[in-house]
């Protein structure tokens, strides 16, 4: 069923809402072992969902915007802690990532930050 938004009085300006089946995969990181979807942009953040192979590594930096994480699937260790499906973090501008990797299992996640 389609839904006319026009009809409905429904205004989609500003709006960035994407249709999974409808964006394609993107290589995501400096490695080859990881990919991504991003799924809509506002005001410079990025909702972006990423699927990383097993022993993937994220490169260590320092954060110039807010990141959020949340886990959808697998397992990651972040900053020396153990995350599994359902966890997530919150790291400030200026806070320091030397630690990121996804477990045996590989992990499902999706990041919000400016790009």
């Amino acid at each position: 069923m389609t839904c006319d938004t026009r009809r409905m009085g429904i205004s989609l300006e500003g709006w960035d809402i994407g249709t999974f089946d409808e964006i394609d995969w993107v290589p995501w990181g400096s490695g080859d072992n990881a990919r991504a979807k991003v799924l809509g942009a506002a005001d410079g953040f990025h909702i972006v969902l990423i699927e990383a192979e097993p022993g993937y590594k994220g490169d260590p930096h320092e954060h110039g915007h807010p990141e959020l994480v949340y886990v959808v699937d697998g397992t990651l260790r972040n900053q020396g802690k153990e995350m599994v499906k359902g966890d997530g973090y919150a790291a400030a501008a200026g806070s320091k990532h030397a630690d990121f990797e996804a477990g045996a299992s590989g992990a499902t996640y999706l990041w919000v930050s400016k790009i």
